[in-house]
């Protein structure tokens, strides 16, 4: 029996659920002209002068008008954030919600000095990135044109940026903050025997399911060997 989209819905792990509700109800929202776009896009001056504080949160559920990059956007959010809750943070949501602030934070430190109005697509792309350095031997491929492997992922959506003449500074924030995160959380503790990243005893709080399931930090393999970048 083809699984409805309700269904498809509900089995969502929390995280991946919560980030893309928010983000199709805050563009839907803006679409139907319930919410302004001017309301909800990072501006450091209005953060800081007008303490609207709600920016720092808002511009990441904000990914354009509704539309086929909409929906591309939906599609990796919803891909790559599942795969990621589902495998490398399987029973480790809080460690998994800390992996977005952290990400986030270092995105909004950088968002002052350069054009971007809303970080959601960078923080997808961090996503993607993380993904891909955890599964190294996983091979895909791209409009059947040539194959390579996961890791080279987000270089080939980089690239494919660039050809459409896209904005590429947004794929390459992204991939900058997945690198930070991936060293810190997976190449230095092996190099010094010392993890620096570790989720605040307030965030392990909001998940107590956590002192209940708990698995290794130590990256898995997901189910599928293979994966496919959609056709345009």
């Amino acid at each position: 029996m083809a699984q409805t989209l309700e269904d498809w819905y509900k089995q969502m792990p929390v995280i991946t659920r919560s980030y893309l509700t928010l983000s199709f109800l805050t563009t839907a929202g803006i679409a139907l002209e319930v919410i302004s776009p001017l309301s909800v896009y990072f501006n450091y001056t209005l953060i800081v002068r007008k303490f609207q504080i709600w920016r720092l949160f808002t511009n990441f559920f904000y990914f354009g008008e509704l539309g086929l990059d909409f929906i591309v956007h939906m599609f990796f959010l919803a891909r790559y954030c599942k795969l990621l809750e589902e495998t490398s943070f399987r029973g480790r949501t809080a460690d998994f919600f800390f992996m977005l602030l952290f990400g986030g934070a270092l995105l909004t430190s950088v968002a002052p000095f350069v054009d971007v109005d809303c970080l959601g697509s960078s923080l997808t792309f961090m996503m993607v990135y993380v993904w891909g350095r955890r599964n190294p031997n996983v091979h895909m491929s791209f409009l059947d044109l040539f194959s390579f492997t996961a890791p080279y992922l987000p270089w080939v959506l980089l690239a494919f940026s660039i050809m459409l003449r896209s904005r590429i500074v947004v794929d390459l924030l992204g991939m900058a903050a997945g690198h930070a995160y991936y060293f810190l959380e997976d190449v230095y503790p092996r190099m010094t025997g010392r993890r620096v990243l570790k989720s605040p005893a307030f965030i392990k709080a909001l998940f107590p399911q956590e002192n209940i399931v708990v698995m290794p930090a130590a990256p898995q393999r997901p189910i599928l060997n293979q994966n496919r970048i959609p056709r345009d």
